[in-house]
């Protein structure tokens, strides 16, 4: 290994990244089991709170099929590796917690005598994080859901499908992960306030919040670009038929069309300006697929993903259950590992060269630490401070991500407080400021991207030549004095530039540097192009999202600030055992190990049960009554799901008892009055509505998810926030417009770098720094 790549152990035994963590865990979901899983991964000692009778989850599968009586189900055992078991709760347990994570809303955390502000008062250095669908305040916080109707409320689902058909949500529960790891980076932040003196608190966290966020801010497009609300469509090309199986597409650039055009030797294709960008190809939807059809069927997938990799184009070969652990780069990266119960699970998606993840344990039987003392004294940790800041206040990054899943982890890292210094050239800013559409009536149009906007609230941007001597040595010496760096190049980029892992922890031993490669840094994938939908369709995803008499359908990158979030954790993580040992390293998170993880029932259900978890369309993986329905006026529909007896009963009420009565009672409904009908009955429903709307949910704009912001170039603007109600310390999480390109050479590189006035005028002549794309 190179130089900062052996890992160091103690013994026979590697350093986790977490030291002393002692968590607490009541969940009846998925995200608050993933939550604790990726604590335990990272080192933490987690305590799992459960029912006599044992967690639900412990007989759930999401094929259907039944684990042997007295035995876990494959999924559990994922989720629970390694945790204790405990069926009793009490205050003692609570009080000597570092970190208490509870999926309850208000009144079922007061049923179970839960009172975050009383622990807090009797423990002032916890974190409690709360996992609820919509949070403890707002005038929907009662309101029953499930991640069918989350999808639909926030966006998600409104702009998956052909407007033949109904709308699509995503299949596989993706929106529990991305709260239970929201929720986990959340604790460790505010965790780090703990560690540095300050107080704990309540994180309030909302499932719909955390469910938008996986959405590309489609409203600030519709404002910045001045286009209608986001219709439904799917992209063109996306996962065309090839001779033996499906071919996954993702195109963002406009280059990346222009070589796909050559590679499938359609030149009339780059005739056409609007089909540059995504959204400008669905109106060409049946020209195109009509000419690259027969090209694709004469084809093999494994041609047509190898002739992609010579046009350095996203192509990708479909996974599911079944071949995925099986292709070439998993096996070969040893992604896969052993888990006690008999079947293989994906690592963490993290690696780290100084620590690495808690071996895999087998996860534990009901009750097995009734009778432990939960955790040995500690010596006082001394008064914690009155004064609250942010939790990750005097943390600097310099972030040289781009596109969206790296600027979600910075961006998450931001608003938590940490001081972020987004590099980009005038010779190669950030795509995502003009990928998928421009202004043509602003002359500063690379100022206008949606998904730029949303992910780059709070940070200070540097423009610098990184193939220049001079960008280089500046880069240095923002290095020299930050705490981390972050990039998501191809693997090859830094390197190139002279700025590998080796030369940044030669110029900063205590540096946390993550690297957020689309395959990882190693393997035969290493330096294929990958984006987000890339990775849904690889890691099955895809596989499990459409109808069932249909193709699969692609995601549309929600995974981008899925993997964004555990890059976050990771980082913090890292930055723990930075600071507890004085060692820096390199991180490694790719992309295509965070969706795997978020997958991973889909492999082990099929080497437990033989069986593969396939598309349903609307209608789920559980017994629940769940679909979406067509009601009156145009185009509209509501997401229905009656996963309980007392929810199917009342159902069975409005309808008649029978699917034709649903359909047809619906069919005559205002779609608004028949989901508050519904809710009213305590069934889960909600409007699916385009993502462009989602501004006007009243819930979210209760809880402040969407905070106002005065751009300098693009005027006033609604921008996301973290999935949270605002902790102590935290009066607003956007503090700082998402910046124009350059806007703080002067104040970075004169207050971090030295630099007077004349050097930045030498340096912006010789085109090492600016503020417009080079050759505008």
């Amino acid at each position: 290994m190179a130089k900062n790549e052996e890992v160091v152990r103690v013994g026979d035994i590697a350093p986790t990244p977490l030291g002393d963590l002692r968590v607490v865990e009541i969940s009846d979901r998925i995200a608050g089991a993933y939550c604790g899983k990726m604590l335990v991964d990272a080192g933490a000692d987690v305590i799992k709170v459960e029912p006599l009778e044992g967690d639900p989850f412990r007989r759930h599968t999401v094929t259907g099929a039944l684990p042997p009586v007295g035995t876990d189900s494959p999924l559990f055992s994922y989720l629970n590796a390694g945790k204790r078991s405990v069926t009793r709760l009490s205050d003692d347990l609570l009080s000597h917690a570092d970190i208490v994570v509870l999926t309850a809303n208000r009144g079922d955390a007061a049923s179970r005598g839960i009172d975050p502000q009383r622990l807090l008062q009797a423990a002032p250095r916890c974190v409690v994080v709360t996992v609820s669908d919509f949070g403890w305040t707002g005038p929907w916080a009662q309101r029953p859901a499930t991640e069918f109707t989350l999808q639909a409320a926030s966006g998600l689902t409104g702009f998956r499908g052909d407007p033949a058909g109904p709308p699509i949500a995503i299949g596989g529960e993706l929106g529990e992960y991305m709260g239970g790891v929201w929720a986990a980076y959340g604790t460790l932040a505010l965790h780090r306030r703990v560690r540095t003196g300050g107080p704990g608190g309540h994180l309030d966290m909302s499932m719909l919040e955390a469910v938008t966020l996986m959405q590309s801010s489609e409203w600030l497009h519709s404002q910045l670009l001045r286009v209608p609300p986001v219709g439904r469509s799917v992209e063109v090309p996306s996962i065309e038929q090839a001779q033996d199986g499906f071919v996954g597409i993702s195109m963002v650039t406009g280059q990346q069309w222009l070589d796909f055009a050559a590679m499938v030797e359609c030149p009339e294709f780059t005739e056409i300006p609007a089909l540059q960008f995504q959204i400008g190809r669905w109106d060409y939807r049946d020209w195109i697929r009509e000419r690259i059809g027969p090209w694709m069927r004469s084809r093999t997938v494994e041609e047509i993903v190898e002739l992609g990799q010579l046009f350095r184009l996203p192509l990708a070969p479909l996974g599911n259950g079944a071949t995925i652990p099986a292709m070439d780069h998993m096996a070969q990266r040893g992604v896969y590992v052993d888990h006690p119960a008999g079947f293989r699970q994906p690592r963490p998606p993290w690696l780290m060269t100084q620590a690495a993840p808690a071996p895999v344990r087998a996860a534990p039987t009901v009750g097995n630490a009734d009778d432990e003392p939960p955790w040995p004294p500690r010596a006082s940790a001394g008064t914690t401070a009155t004064s609250v800041d942010r939790p990750l206040a005097g943390v600097r990054i310099v972030d040289f991500t781009a596109f969206w899943a790296g600027p979600a982890a910075t961006h998450a890292l931001a608003a938590f407080g940490a001081d972020v210094i987004k590099v980009e050239s005038v010779q190669r800013p950030d795509g995502i400021r003009y990928s998928g559409g421009m202004r043509e009536d602003v002359e500063d149009w690379w100022e206008y991207g949606w998904v730029f906007h949303a992910m780059n609230t709070n940070k200070r941007s540097v423009t610098l030549d990184l193939q220049s001597e001079e960008g280089v040595r500046l880069v240095k010496e923002l290095v020299r004095n930050a705490d981390a760096v972050v990039e998501n190049f191809s693997p090859r980029v830094m390197d190139q530039f002279g700025l590998g892992a080796d030369v940044l922890l030669d110029v900063n031993p205590r540096l946390v540097m993550m690297r957020m490669p689309a395959f990882g840094l190693t393997g035969p994938w290493r330096d294929r192009v990958g984006f987000a939908p890339t990775m849904e369709q690889i890691a099955g995803l895809a596989w499990v999202t459409g109808l069932p008499d249909g193709p699969p359908v692609a995601p549309r990158g929600a995974c981008d600030p899925l993997a964004g979030a555990h890059a976050a954790f990771a980082l913090l993580a890292a930055l723990d055992f930075a600071e507890r040992t004085g060692r820096g390293q390199l991180v490694e998170v790719p992309m295509i190990e965070t969706v795997l993880n978020v997958t991973a029932a889909q492999t082990m259900e099929y080497e437990v049960f033989a069986r593969i978890m396939e598309r349903r369309g609307n209608r789920g993986h559980t017994a629940a009554v769940q679909d979406i329905y067509r009601c009156a006026g145009d185009d509209s529909w509501v997401a229905v799901c009656a996963h309980t007896e007392a929810q199917r009963a009342a159902l069975a009420e409005l309808s008649g008892g029978s699917e034709a009565g649903l359909e047809q009672w619906l069919a005559s409904q205002d779609a608004e009055a028949a989901a508050e009908t519904l809710v009213r009955k305590g069934i889960p429903a909600a409007v699916v509505v385009s993502p462009s709307l989602v501004v006007d949910n009243p819930q979210l704009r209760h809880r402040g998810f969407f905070e106002k912001l005065e751009h300098p170039r693009t005027g006033a603007g609604l921008y996301p926030c973290p999935p949270f109600a605002r902790p102590d310390g935290v009066d607003a999480w956007l503090y700082r417009t998402p910046p124009t390109l350059g806007e703080h050479n002067a104040e970075v590189l004169t207050d971090l770098c030295g630099l007077e006035q004349s050097d930045l005028d030498r340096l912006s002549t010789d085109g090492v720094i600016g503020t417009r794309p080079k050759g505008l």
